[in-house]
């Protein structure tokens, strides 16, 4: 059976199932099992998403500085424009990070987030999930901004660095997936969104495992607020990840989420479907039991309060 995904790409889903037979689906599991699945901090697979909000922020700031944005034909007046980027390496909570700073002709751009021989950023994972996560207002990831920057920069700084943002994240959490994923694992974090009252808000991650054995973030997912979520917002998600190429995944691991299990059922039928979870918080560690009582042991994906 062959499905065209959203990302006008034909995949054969027998074929990549096929493919992906029962013994490596074990493999996999047993080495995720060994190595863990990390998000946060050092080896975590938060460092690629750290320089994207990073170096988004940067060009944001550059753009309140320069009065315009990137090709804005505003810039081809003679006036100060950009001149290139410069690399360097920051320390943060994931590990070492390479980003770009933009730099502009006359010199006076002074970047904020990052600093001039700055080489040490911290308390980047919670903004980190929360600006890659869809779902959050424009409202909301400008207040997350706005308490990272502090009084460094004014209101209207603050919006042109969160339109620059979003742009910015939008080309990740849209980008085309992997055909199939032998393993995916959903859970929860939650991260603390200031807009007014500071109140959690629940972030779901979906981790999956490549054909290869590698972990790609699949995507960040804010919760509804109200109710809570449910079959019909478990199904938007699920349908986005498919519509952007994942025909087919063999085993998906959650947390008993409501309406989740049916969601997997009606997006991926042949998937199966673990949710014995049991979270030990104080132990910073996720025993899942699994496909014939494969152990998984998965870093926690807890934020701090």
């Amino acid at each position: 059976m062959t499905d065209v995904t959203a990302n006008g790409r034909e995949v054969n889903t027998s074929a990549t199932t096929d493919a992906v037979d029962d013994q490596l689906v074990q493999q996999l599991a047993d080495r995720a099992r060994a190595e863990g699945l990390q998000l946060t901090g050092e080896g975590g697979l938060l460092a690629m998403l750290t320089k994207k909000v990073v170096e988004s922020a940067l060009e944001g700031e550059m753009d309140d500085h320069l009065g315009y944005a990137r090709h804005d034909p505003a810039g081809r007046d003679g006036g100060n424009s950009r001149n290139g980027r410069r690399g360097k390496q920051v320390v943060t909570e994931a590990g070492p990070v390479e980003i770009t700073t933009p730099r502009d002709r006359d010199g006076t751009f002074q970047p904020q987030l990052v600093r001039k021989g700055q080489r040490r950023l911290t308390g980047m994972d919670d903004l980190v999930i929360s600006l890659s996560a869809k779902g959050l207002t424009h409202g909301e990831i400008a207040a997350h901004l706005a308490e990272v920057y502090d009084a460094q920069v004014s209101k209207q700084t603050i919006t042109t660095i969160t339109d620059r943002v979003m742009e910015g994240m939008a080309d990740w959490q849209n980008r085309p997936l992997d055909a199939v994923y032998p393993v995916v694992f959903i859970d929860c974090v939650n991260v603390k969104i200031r807009e007014g009252n500071v109140a959690n808000r629940p972030i779901y991650v979906a981790l999956g495992v490549t054909v290869e054995g590698t972990r790609d973030i699949l995507g960040l997912w804010a919760g509804e607020h109200g109710d809570g979520e449910g079959a019909k917002y478990w199904l938007r998600v699920l349908s986005e990840i498919k519509n952007r190429g994942t025909a087919d995944v063999c085993i998906v691991v959650c947390d008993g989420l409501k309406g989740l299990p049916e969601a997997i059922e009606t997006v991926w039928p042949q998937a199966i479907t673990q949710t014995c979870v049991v979270h030990y918080p104080d132990s910073g560690v996720i025993p899942i039991s699994g496909r014939e009582r494969l152990p998984w042991v998965v870093p926690a994906l807890a934020m701090s309060a």
